[in-house]
């Protein structure tokens, strides 16, 4: 599978609710839409803690599935 057919849109948002085992509700800037997020692995690994009202950073599904969050603002 070559990368480049794989989109990946990266956008920045706001953690609004945390769920367990690591997922999130992330309320996604400008366009005012909550989506279902969880942490990437190296994010787990190094023990990087997001709560309520972070900023992070998100590489979303282009079939508008989950997202994966990658970075905290």
């Amino acid at each position: 599978m070559n990368s480049s057919n794989k989109q990946e849109e990266q956008v920045e948002g706001v953690v609004t609710e945390a769920l367990p085992e690591a997922m999130f509700k992330v309320l996604i800037d400008g366009a005012e839409e909550e989506v279902l997020a969880y942490l990437a692995g190296k994010m787990r690994m190094y023990r990087i803690r997001v709560l309520v009202g972070d900023r992070v950073l998100l590489k979303t599904d282009p079939y508008g599935g989950k997202a994966i969050i990658y970075k905290r603002i």
